[in-house]
């Protein structure tokens, strides 16, 4: 079964509706630079009633979705910091951290890479990606300024090509619309959605929410 990733959740409402409709994992996003940008005193005060709302879900329905901090160059005391405050299960390191500092919180870290053609793509893999972690890493589409975020679907092909070697999270562009065919021509491990299901960036709709994460499971039995 394909996961599914809600990315840029500022609202308890959203990440309570997100668990209940099913996704796997919810991503708060502590870049500043972000129009999705969480604080973390504010991010804790969600997570902390999240929590209890998911040990409801798992109890009833036997899984615990992943809550997961998006970082952007931040030191890595910050990012250990940030993670015990928020009670985080993993860290996505999204801007131009090196393979060691995904490496220092070991299986609790993958790295969102942009490649802007293959050959750069299996070179980043070979630094950041974990056979053991999943998922290995997130593959968002390449923007030669942005740290993701961008609403742009990337290339499929190449994304199927890593998909093939490793357990990858999708990212770039999706939409309730696409998501379906994105995930039969690409067999990820997972697909990560922010803007293809919000209303206004941070603010979550809940009809495309559902609609994404049943085109995505349902349709890719």
């Amino acid at each position: 079964m394909v996961k599914v990733k809600i990315c840029g959740i500022t609202r308890l409402a959203d990440a309570e509706t997100a668990v209940a409709l099913g996704a796997d994992m919810l991503g708060f996003n502590f870049y500043q630079g972000s129009k999705r940008y969480i604080t973390p005193e504010n991010a804790a005060a969600l997570i902390r009633p999240l929590r209890e709302k998911i040990s409801y879900i798992t109890y009833h329905a036997s899984r615990s979705p992943l809550l997961v901090g998006i970082f952007v160059n931040s030191p890595l005391e910050e990012v250990t910091r940030i993670m015990a405050q928020c009670h985080l299960d993993l860290a996505q390191f999204s801007g131009d951290e090196p393979p060691e500092m995904v490496a220092a919180l070991a299986e609790k870290a993958f790295k969102a890479i942009r490649p802007s053609h293959s050959a750069e793509a299996q070179g980043l893999v070979q630094q950041f990606a974990h056979l053991s972690q999943e998922p290995a890493f997130l593959l968002d589409t390449y923007h030669p300024q942005e740290y993701g975020g961008t609403g742009e679907t990337g290339d499929w092909a190449l994304a199927a090509q890593l998909a093939r070697q490793y357990p990858i999270l999708l990212a770039g562009g999706l939409t309730p619309q696409n998501v379906a065919t994105a995930v039969a021509q690409v067999q990820p491990w997972g697909v990560d959605v922010a803007s293809g299901v919000e209303s206004t960036p941070g603010r979550k709709d809940v009809q495309k929410m559902a609609l994404f994460i049943r085109n995505t499971k349902e349709r890719n039995l």
